[in-house]
């Protein structure tokens, strides 16, 4: 008999935490509990991925009545009812968040609605007062909106409630370069809201390829999103009709709504993390070895809170691999190599390793890619510009990176992840036919390197 009341605590319910708790309970045996102190399906479910592509596909059909204009439809866009939406949203929200309860329920796992900290290497204490014991510990707490002081900052919204405004504003200033302000900028415009955004910095999406990014900036801009780069708040105030915004180029504007999307911060404050020996990092992340593992043995972090790739997928992932080393006796390290993702701005973009800045840094390489205007939007009469883009190493073939920027680059991006995962060649790309008339296909067709380094 364990002299622990648990095998497994579980601190954070959200993707990684909830999936490693369900499987430890449901698939091992593990006698497991769990505390999450707001609501379960932590940020992608309540306050991110899930409700922001929601707001993705409701801005998106703006555009498809005026293309199906073209296509000789004879329809006309009548106003957005924000209400209607938003009443749908929260409810889809609470549906899953219900979800993610029963699934817990049903795989035998204890929960507590409280917030939990580590007493010692393995006991934590709950909100209410009550303390719990454990073989091991897993921390879970995701990360949260860090906004930076600014003079009128408690005047800016963030993405927490961008999905909760009580109605739609007519103006907006999104602050940010990233991929939640990107994606937001293009929301908002395509809702109608009179959308300008900041960053400081020479070009958003910082960190991904130079190109894709740059042709991503330019048809947001297209679109009617007022981009302004090099530029960043000096100062807010609350004035009549809104927020006045001083930037730091000296310019003024009154904006009715200021959301602020400038980073992250892995939730580790007040967790008595340090107290018990868990080393952090320089901005608070937990530090883990390949396994997950802290500095004190009993305890393991996956998620956010790592800030290793803060991706869903990869905390579900982390958390897999959590239960097989420490649960099924199967050490599994975590494999952070050539994750896709897709950022859902507006055009999408998708993309799987090194861009073509990285692998030039690395080794001599070949560039393949191809601009174009897709079928359906050229018939339309309509600006929009798509990118597929290889970069090839020179010496092993290898498709080191791709990168596509294009209307369901997210779902195209998945199955070309799947190649570039596998080791494919550039051969291997060549000798698959293409499928026809699609715009992928061009991902087969590049027959001759646009650059070499």
């Amino acid at each position: 008999m364990s002299n622990f009341d648990y095998d497994l605590f579980v601190i954070g319910g959200g993707s990684g935490g909830v999936r490693a708790a369900r499987v430890a309970a449901g698939e091992t045996g593990a006698k497991v509990a769990l505390a999450e102190e707001d609501r379960y399906g932590g940020t992608c479910v309540i306050r991110g991925c899930v409700p922001k592509k929601l707001m993705v596909f409701a801005s998106g059909y703006p555009g498809m009545v005026e293309e199906g204009r073209a296509y000789g439809w004879d329809i006309s866009l009548g106003g957005f009812n924000w209400d209607d939406f938003h009443g749908k949203l929260a409810a889809e929200l609470d549906r899953l968040e219900g979800i993610y309860r029963k699934l817990l329920a049903g795989s035998g796992v204890e929960t507590f609605d409280a917030r939990a900290r580590l007493v010692d290497a393995h006991t934590v204490e709950l909100s209410t007062g009550e303390r719990k014991t454990a073989k091991h510990i897993l921390l879970a707490m995701g990360g949260r909106v860090s906004v930076p002081d600014v003079p009128g900052i408690e005047h800016a919204i963030t993405s927490n409630e961008i999905f909760h405004l009580p109605q739609l504003p007519k103006s907006i200033l999104i602050v940010g370069g990233g991929y939640i302000a990107s994606e937001f900028a293009g929301v908002m415009n395509g809702l109608g809201v009179k959308t300008t955004q900041f960053y400081r910095g020479a070009q958003i999406l910082r960190g991904f390829d130079d190109e894709a990014r740059g042709l991503v900036a330019e048809e947001m801009m297209q679109r009617g999103v007022d981009l302004h780069l090099g530029t960043n708040v000096e100062r807010m105030e609350k004035v009549e009709g809104g927020i006045k915004v001083t930037a730091t180029n000296g310019s003024e504007q009154v904006f009715e709504q200021v959301m602020y999307a400038t980073g992250r911060a892995p939730n580790t404050d007040d967790m008595g993390l340090e107290e018990v020996g868990v080393k952090l990092g320089r901005k608070g992340e937990v530090l883990v070895d390949d396994y997950s593992q802290t500095s004190v043995p009993s305890i393991y972090a996956v998620g956010d809170v790592t800030d290793r790739v803060n991706l869903t997928p990869v905390a579900i992932r982390e958390g897999m691999a959590f239960v097989d080393t420490v649960f099924r006796g199967k050490p599994t390290p975590v494999d952070h190599d050539l994750i896709a993702s897709a950022i859902f701005t507006q055009p999408e973009m998708g993309t799987v390793g090194l861009s073509e800045e990285d692998a030039a840094a690395q080794e001599p390489i070949e560039v393949y890619a191809t601009s174009f205007k897709p079928m359906q939007s050229s018939f339309a009469g309509k600006s929009d510009r798509v990118l597929m883009k290889l970069i090839v190493s020179k010496a092993t073939r290898k498709v080191l990176g791709c990168h596509i920027v294009a209307p369901g680059a997210g779902e195209m991006i998945q199955l070309a992840g799947i190649a570039v995962k596998m080791g494919a060649t550039k051969e291997d790309f060549d000798r698959t036919v293409a499928v026809h008339p699609v715009m992928a296909e061009e991902l087969v067709t590049l027959r001759s390197p646009i650059r070499e380094t």
